[in-house]
C-alpha cells in the first residue's frame, strides 16, 4: 500500500503496512510477532477502560484526562496511562500540557510514552505530527494498524490503569480497539443531560454489548452549573439523562459531574481540573466517580 501522500511528514513512528515474505519467513510472521509484543505489553497493565460516547461535544477527552489525574492522585502516581486514540483530533496533550514534546526512541525499535504531570504516560497522534496545521487524512486500515502499534510498541511498563480517550461513534477507532486490547475492563460512557445524548448514547451501550466488552457505566457530564458566587444551581442542559438511560438499560451510573468554567480554562493550560481544586463540587464529582469505578473493578 502507497501511504506517501497521506502520512504525516517527518514522523518516525508510522503504520507498518507488512513484510515482504522469503524463504524463512512465513506471510504472517511479523504481524504474529507484533500480536505477541501487544499481548505481552498489556499484560503488563492491570484495567484497561475504553472511554466512549455516541457523539462529540460531551467533554469525553477533559473527563478522560481528569480521570487519570484523579486516580493517580489517589493512590496511582507514575502508574497511570492514557492512550489518545483520536487519529484525527487528538488533544489530550494540550490538556496534560505536553504540546511539542516527541516520542523517544528505545532499544529493539520500542518507544517510550511521554510522561506529564503526576507521572501520567501518554501516547498521541500528536505527538508524530510536525505541526499544529498538519492534518491526518488516513482510511480505516492505517487507523487500524496506527492503534495497534501504539498498544504493542510502546514501552507502556507496569501500569495499574490505561485510559483510551477515542473519538465519538462507533467507527474504526473504537472498534479496533474493543478488538485489538486483550481482557479489556469495560468501557466508560460519558454523555450530556440533553435528550439528543440520551438519544445517540444508547447506540454505545449497544456498541459494547454487541462486541461482548463489558459497561463500567454511564457519566453524565455538563450535569447543571453551580454558581461560584451564591453556589445556586442551574440546569443549562437539563439534568438526570445519563441516570435514566442507565435505568432503562440496566447499566451502572458512575455520577454527574457539574460545569465549572475553571476546567475549560485549566484544560487549556495544560492542568488537570482535579490536580487544581480540591474543594470544589466538580472535584468531589470525580472523587466519586473514581470510588465507583474501583468498585465496580473491585480495585481494593
Amino acid at each position: 500500500m502507497n501511504t506517501e501522500k497521506t502520512e504525516p511528514k517527518n514522523c518516525e513512528f508510522k503504520p507498518k503496512t507488512g513484510s515482504t515474505p522469503t524463504a524463512h519467513t512465513a506471510p504472517t510472521s511479523a504481524a504474529t510477532e507484533q500480536e505477541q509484543r501487544l499481548k505481552t505489553q498489556m499484560s503488563k497493565i492491570k484495567h484497561k477502560i475504553a472511554i466512549i460516547s455516541g457523539k462529540g461535544g460531551v467533554g469525553k477527552s477533559t473527563v478522560t484526562v481528569n480521570l487519570a489525574a484523579a486516580f493517580a492522585l489517589h493512590g496511582h502516581k507514575d502508574k497511570v496511562g492514557v492512550l489518545d486514540a483520536d487519529i484525527h483530533g487528538p488533544c489530550v496533550p494540550k490538556m496534560l500540557g505536553l504540546k511539542g514534546h516527541k516520542l523517544m526512541g528505545g532499544p529493539g525499535g520500542m518507544l517510550f510514552p511521554v510522561t506529564g504531570k503526576q507521572g501520567i504516560k501518554v501516547v498521541s497522534m500528536d505527538f508524530l505530527l510536525p505541526n499544529d496545521e498538519a492534518p491526518v487524512i488516513w482510511r480505516g486500515p492505517l487507523k487500524m494498524r496506527i492503534i495497534q502499534q501504539f498498544l504493542a510498541d510502546i514501552t507502556w511498563g507496569d501500569l495499574d490503569f490505561l485510559f483510551v480517550d477515542l473519538p465519538p461513534g462507533t467507527g474504526d477507532e473504537p472498534l479496533s480497539v474493543m478488538q485489538l486490547i486483550p481482557e479489556i475492563d469495560g468501557v466508560i460512557i460519558v454523555t450530556m443531560p440533553s435528550e439528543v445524548s440520551q438519544a445517540v448514547v444508547k447506540k454505545a451501550i449497544s456498541f459494547a454489548k454487541q462486541l461482548g466488552v463489558p459497561v463500567i457505566g454511564i457519566i453524565e457530564n455538563m450535569s447543571g452549573f453551580i454558581c461560584p458566587e451564591c453556589g445556586a444551581k442551574l440546569d443549562i442542559f437539563k439534568t438526570g439523562g445519563g441516570k435514566r438511560v442507565a435505568e432503562d438499560l440496566s447499566v451502572p451510573y458512575l455520577g454527574k459531574i457539574p460545569i465549572d468554567p475553571a476546567v475549560c480554562i485549566d484544560s487549556d493550560s495544560g492542568t488537570p481540573f482535579v490536580a487544581q481544586n480540591p474543594g470544589s463540587p466538580t472535584v468531589k464529582a470525580f472523587t466519586e466517580i473514581v470510588t465507583n469505578i474501583r468498585q465496580f473493578l473491585k480495585v481494593t
